[in-house]
């Protein structure tokens, strides 16, 4: 369970050093907005994606089992997030966290890495999709400038809320969430090592201030960021408001871990190596502990920007290093210009990361898979939109055991009832 740092700093060279800080740094620019639209969409201040990424994504860099993994807030947890936040409040939230990275820690020294291997793929997949459902539809109101408090948390409520808002449709609003969709896809397609989101972002938001848009920005709906981390503080707990956290502290475990051994299985592909399951999973636990003792969000391997990380030349956990340090000096230097992002040019970057996540280039294998997997996917995917993630996930990975034993043809048990 030795981090993957130490095995790297041997044949370091400063050759790798130049690589890796221009991919963290890189990485950095692709992570400070994506983190500012994460916590924002979970219902949390901005400025916790941006404690998280520094210093979940820190401790990732440092303690993981992969070469170059990139760690954060994802777009995974914003259900989560929300769900935890609206019921028992931000400081529930933080407890939870703190008592996920507790869970991953005794996940990790059990040697428990090795175990996501046995969750079917079609759950996943399905979660995976309905998540990214769940996201864009929580976007739709920032996007379109739409007047109204809130996004209810459940689906059934949010559609019909969103239908009685449309007269208050506003225009500038969708211009500057189509600008911005088009010019992250344009810079990541004509540019696939550039940065495109932040200069999207920038440009977009420019035009909403250089214009005086009426467009809400970070600034004018939660005011100034701030410059600096605050002090580290443990949460206050209690044996019933442990208890009433558990269900959702064990969520947060189960999905950090998951998508950080997935996030370390695609890197390995990527560069051609191989991950320490059970050190990331030790590792997740550190971050999450980090994170919360900063009041900051739910930490994990974050797969797009390890793919970018990647990419942009990223060759050791050094990257990572950098690309949290990177978020925190811009945190220190430039949290005013960050302030003025506009919120339908976030809702754009979110709204493209929710159809990556639902990863479309799958469908058609989904369509070819055996009818077995299709109603697992297709169950998992509406249980997570409809119901409960709890639900959802224990349902999906009970069901998918229960279809891979019967594949198996286990024989049946050659046993005698007891006399009763």
């Amino acid at each position: 369970m030795k981090p993957k740092i130490l095995t790297t700093l041997p044949e370091y060279s400063p050759a790798l050093f130049r690589a890796d800080l221009q991919a963290g740094i890189t990485v950095a620019m692709v992570a400070l907005p994506l983190s500012l639209a994460i916590a924002i969409a979970s219902g949390a201040p901005p400025v916790t994606g941006l404690i998280t990424a520094v210093v979940g994504g820190l401790l990732i860099s440092l303690l993981g089992g992969s070469r170059v993994q990139i760690g954060g807030p994802t777009g995974a947890f914003i259900v989560v997030v929300y769900g935890v936040i609206a019921e028992y409040g931000y400081d529930g939230l933080v407890l939870a966290t703190f008592m996920a990275g507790l869970i991953l820690l005794v996940a990790g020294a059990l040697r428990a890495g090795a175990l996501v291997r046995h969750v079917p793929e079609a759950v996943i997949d399905g979660f995976t999709v309905g998540i990214a459902v769940l996201i864009g539809t929580s976007q739709i109101k920032d996007f379109l400038g739409l007047s109204m408090e809130s996004v209810p948390a459940d689906m059934l409520e949010r559609i019909p809320a969103l239908w009685a808002a449309r007269d208050t449709v506003s225009l500038p609003s969708v211009l500057t969430g189509l600008a911005t969709l088009v010019l992250i896809v344009a810079l990541r397609r004509r540019f696939p090592r550039f940065p495109g989101p932040i200069v999207a972002l920038g440009i977009t938001s420019a035009a909403v201030a250089l214009l005086v848009l009426p467009v809400d920005t970070i600034f004018s709906r939660y005011g100034d960021l701030p410059d600096r981390l605050p002090l580290p503080a443990v949460p206050e707990m209690s044996l019933h408001r442990v208890i009433e956290l558990l269900p959702s502290a064990c969520i947060i475990a189960f999905l950090a871990g998951i998508e950080s051994l997935l996030s370390a299985m695609v890197a390995d592909r990527m560069i051609g190596g191989s991950h320490r399951p059970n050190a990331e999973v030790l590792a997740q636990g550190y971050a999450n502990l980090g994170s919360a003792l900063f009041g900051g969000l739910p930490a994990t391997g974050a797969i797009a920007r390890t793919a970018t990380n990647v990419h942009a030349g990223g060759r050791t956990p050094v990257a990572g290093v950098v690309h949290a340090l990177t978020v925190l000096l811009v945190m220190m230097l430039a949290a005013p210009l960050a302030g003025q992002l506009a919120m339908p040019a976030m809702a754009a970057l979110l709204l493209l990361t929710a159809w990556n996540m639902s990863e479309p280039h799958k469908w058609r294998s989904h369509m070819q898979a055996r009818r077995s997997d299709q109603v697992l996917l297709v169950l998992t995917l509406v249980l997570t939109v409809f119901t409960d993630l709890t639900i959802a996930i224990s349902v999906g990975v009970a069901l998918g055991l229960a279809l891979r034993l019967r594949r198996r043809d286990v024989p049946e048990a050659d046993w005698t009832p007891p006399d009763r």
